[in-house]
């Protein structure tokens, strides 16, 4: 693929971002970027890892996201202004792919400033890896384009993009080494983001200027064989990634469930 077909895809990209709430079908994509639908939809694949309408899904389920936040609209009226006009439907997305409900996400600004404000006073933690086997091993060492202070949550995703609550995810206390144990032979996506401790909690329910990393190539687990060492770096966002829809405040808090029932950490 040349350069010139990838700024043909970011043009598409921004023209989504910029049209998000108008009825985006693929023809309309594909005349945009001067390519036949079927030729386009390969292209966006290839660059992006998903199709263009679930890119253009998960870009609307982020700005539902906001206006959770941001406005009092109800959730169907929230639903019905990203294009989704069946509430259920829209609910039983967001559901599976942030983690939570639309109605608890709205709620959800003091949780996640909790566990933040728990994780901050523990500072270090034992990493989970030293607390379980190291069969079906994946590691590697994370580091920051920018200087970095705080959380990060790495996770691996059956998909190019973190939504959904990961397959294996974990927490760390600072850049460096990770691990993740027991992982079963298939196909993942490693996906990471950092929260800062200077960061407020809008910042952490929508984690829109965060570090973050996505493995464009998946990681294949097979039986037996040794998976190389990830070298991971946390970059400042930009255009073509993919939102970060699964809810961090979650993330926060099942992970502290499981350093409390096995540290016996009390939060």
């Amino acid at each position: 693929m040349t350069t010139g077909t990838f700024s043909d895809i970011d043009a598409v990209i921004a023209y989504i971002h910029e049209h998000i709430y108008d009825p985006l079908p693929l023809s309309r994509l594909a005349e945009y970027a001067s390519y036949s639908p079927y030729h386009f939809s390969r292209l966006f694949k290839e660059k992006m890892g998903l199709s263009p309408l679930y890119y253009v899904s998960s870009i609307r389920l982020q700005k539902a996201k906001h206006l959770l936040l941001h406005t009092r609209l109800s959730v169907r009226d929230i639903a019905m202004e990203i294009g989704q006009q069946s509430l259920g439907t829209f609910t039983t997305r967001f559901t599976e792919r942030v983690g939570i409900s639309p109605a608890q996400f709205r709620c959800s600004a003091v949780d996640a400033s909790d566990h933040f404000s728990t994780l901050h006073k523990l500072k270090s933690w034992t990493p989970e890896y030293l607390l379980s086997s190291s069969a079906g091993k994946i590691e590697g060492i994370v580091q920051a384009a920018e200087p970095f202070h705080g959380v990060i949550l790495i996770g691996l995703f059956p998909k190019p993009i973190p939504e959904g609550v990961p397959l294996y995810g974990t927490l760390l206390s600072s850049l460096g080494y990770f691990s993740f144990a027991n992982v079963k032979p298939g196909t993942y996506y490693l996906m990471a983001t950092s929260v800062s401790w200077g960061m407020g909690t809008n910042e952490i329910l929508l984690p829109q200027a965060t570090l973050r990393t996505r493995s464009r190539d998946p990681i294949v687990v097979r039986p037996g064989l040794t998976v190389p060492k990830q070298q991971v770096m946390l970059y400042p966002p930009s255009l073509d990634d993919p939102p970060i829809l699964i809810s961090l405040s979650l993330l926060m808090q099942r992970f502290l469930s499981r350093i409390s029932a096995k540290m016996d950490i009390s939060h």
